[in-house]
């Protein structure tokens, strides 16, 4: 079972809107075994949007790390401490421990699925559903569920843009969707690509 931890976030400076590798690198720091390929994944950190693709953090910003139950201990050790993400220093609350809660939408702002023999210019909304559609076979979601492709974004990771979509999926059952929750889609969950929440 997973659950999220929910830190709340501090920091007068503006982050980067494109700050996944920054915080994988940042959180991997304090707690190693992030590298691992263990189950862990860390959401995208939300803000107000300033300009220049820059985040103003708000009392409302958190970093959320969706962890295996059994492996929530060594990740209190962020509490307390400062995160870089480019020249900006962010401090890390005291966490609280919130249970996955069955949807029938989800969304995941960014999704990077390979698919097979085609480049980033060649990545159509049309073969990355396909593609997100058979990974979705894959978790026994019914092809009941609707999958509904949103904007073109970039993941920026030493010097080069990774390329996906934005990702909606509704219709979902109890089980799919804390299925979906748990496991994603597409690579770089520790960067919060692939990484599913209920919508509000």
């Amino acid at each position: 079972m997973h659950i999220d931890l929910v830190f709340r976030l501090q920091g007068a400076d503006p982050i980067p809107a494109d700050h996944g590798y920054a915080l994988y690198a940042a959180v991997s720091r304090i707690i190693p075994e992030v590298h691992q390929d263990n189950g862990i994944a860390i959401h995208p950190i939300g803000g107000r949007q300033v300009g220049q693709r820059r985040l103003l953090l708000m009392p409302w910003s958190t970093l959320t790390i969706r962890v295996p139950d059994h492996q929530i201990a060594p990740l209190f050790k962020l509490a307390g401490n400062s995160v870089r993400l480019d020249d900006a220093d962010v401090q890390v609350g005291v966490p609280e421990v919130h249970p996955l809660v069955p949807a029938t939408a989800v969304r995941s702002r960014l999704v990077i699925i390979k698919v097979a023999h085609t480049d980033a210019g060649d990545l159509t909304e049309d073969n990355f559903a396909a593609t997100a559609r058979r990974q979705m076979n894959h978790l026994g979601i019914a092809e009941a569920a609707i999958l509904t492709v949103g904007k073109r974004r970039t993941l920026r990771m030493k010097g080069r843009e990774i390329v996906g979509y934005e990702l909606m999926i509704e219709g979902l059952t109890a089980d799919e969707s804390i299925a979906l929750q748990e496991r994603g889609l597409g690579g770089k969950r520790h960067m919060g690509c692939g990484v599913f929440a209920a919508l509000r």
